[in-house]
């Protein structure tokens, strides 16, 4: 299987029309405030060498369970198309991914990770991209137009082989979704030992991403046979230390039929619920998410700017300490110079240039030096001018060596990070404050909203 793309008509092109729901507008808002090409949070990250990832626009649901646990066709109830084949055989080879668009389509292999890129890890895994599918449909019942379901293939024991380890890719995927349904089927084998590794494996880091359900629970017999087999169930998942918890809840649902009336409780839009509280849930944490990274933005704007005025400050300080040697090295040759020249001048001579007051000034300052100059000897003298000379190529290498300067912001850089920083604070916290309030008021009223 490869990327390609099999075109099938809309069953439901018509549900398309409806209004899109306010946390759907919410996420999509706030999924644009990150991708934007110029102004957008990754872009403005990234000029402050700061990682984002854009937030998902829906939640991602993945299914699991032994064969023929319905898993499949809970898919289809929920998004009232056909879209998943169902039956007692293992209909699902691979995983398939269920998401609604604009259009019916069935897309294969490459396609669905370029859909889904966040997912393109699952290339590591042999064999898998060949078994990787989406299902793209118009419907938009209940909370689909927010929720991706991601099909896994039925569980067995005993020798079925499958074309990948389904064990590995189930576990990865735990990782990526927000919500994990375990389907057990109390006609089929509820109790297959790897469909319980697996869960034991997930509980121990995304317990709280779990559901259990009895499926088929009107196929069970009597409430007494369901009461038995969820017993069974219980007691085989309370074996594993690591699902032995407080508060275990595995309610009972089925596919309801209208011709096809049953006496057991069905708590189907109990899995509803799960999922709306879910999809509650993310929304919430994408605005928190929202709200932390521009704090995080915002620190590193003004930490760059903050590092570029005391690196402005230090390359100043560089200079005038450069400055300052580099004379101090010129000014020992030249006062050796001067001194020869001055010896070998006439009195009268040095009263034509400098006048009688300053000749005399000059031979205060000058005298204790000739003198201490004249009691050396001729060697001692060579030796002296020779250090002096080294000290002044020493101090003129220092000066060399401290006017190393650090790179600074250019007048440009530094009203680009200012403008960065201005949108961040005024345009999208705003923006972010607008749509809280917005997913707030779906619960409670505009008074209360004013607290």
């Amino acid at each position: 299987m490869s990327g390609k793309v099999k075109s099938r008509s809309a069953a439901n092109a018509d549900s398309i029309a409806g209004g899109v729901s306010c946390d759907e507008r919410i996420l999509r808002d706030i999924h644009q405030l990150y991708t934007e090409a110029d102004s957008g949070l990754i872009a403005v990250a990234q000029s402050v060498d700061v990682k984002l990832l854009p937030p998902r626009k829906k939640i991602t649901v993945m299914l699991m369970g032994n064969h023929s646990a319905g898993k499949s066709s809970f898919i289809n109830w929920y998004v009232e198309e056909h879209i998943q084949r169902t039956g007692v055989a293992i209909e699902t080879q691979g995983f398939s991914f269920v998401t609604s668009g604009r259009k019916r389509e069935s897309l294969t292999g490459n396609a669905t990770l370029h859909l889904y890129p966040h997912f393109k890890p699952l290339q590591e895994f042999k064999g898998v991209s060949e078994y990787l599918s989406t299902e793209i449909c118009t419907s938009r019942q209940k909370r689909f137009s927010l929720v991706t379901f991601v099909d896994s293939p039925g569980l067995v024991d005993g020798d079925m082989k499958y074309p990948f380890d389904v064990d590995e890719v189930i576990l990865w995927l735990g990782e990526l979704c927000d919500l994990i349904l375990v389907f057990f089927d109390p006609m089929g084998q509820a109790l297959c030992k790897r469909t319980l590794n697996i869960v034991e494996c997930l509980n121990e880091k995304h317990g709280d991403r779990l559901r259990f359900y009895l499926s088929k629970a009107d196929e069970a017999g009597g409430e007494s046979d369901r009461q038995r087999v969820m017993m069974q169930i219980v007691q085989e998942l309370c074996k594993r230390p690591g699902l032995n918890k407080c508060g275990f809840d595995m309610p009972t649902i089925y596919i309801p039929y209208p011709n096809k009336p049953s006496r057991c409780v069905n708590q189907i839009e109990e899995v509803c619920r799960t999922i709306e509280k879910t999809i509650n849930q993310t929304v919430q944490n994408t605005l928190n998410s929202l709200e932390k990274d521009c704090e995080l933005i915002s620190e590193a704007i003004t930490a760059k700017l903050a590092n570029d005025r005391q690196s402005s400050l230090e390359n100043r300080r560089a200079r005038c300490k450069s400055c300052f040697l580099t004379l101090l090295g010129f000014c020992i040759p030249l006062a050796l110079l001067a001194l020869l020249v001055l010896g070998t001048l006439s009195k009268e001579l040095l009263d034509m240039a400098l006048g009688h007051q300053g000749r005399e000034a000059l031979s205060l300052y000058l005298t204790p030096i000739v003198r201490i100059f004249d009691s050396l000897s001729g060697e001692q003298q060579l030796y002296c001018c020779s250090g002096l000379v080294f000290v002044s190529f020493l101090l003129l290498i220092i000066a060399r060596f401290s006017f190393r300067t650090q790179p600074t912001l250019s007048g440009k850089q530094k009203r680009q990070l200012q403008e960065k920083l201005e949108y961040i604070q005024e345009v999208v916290k705003t923006k972010k404050k607008n749509l809280y309030e917005e997913y707030l008021r779906q619960s409670v009223g505009d008074h209360d909203m004013n607290l």
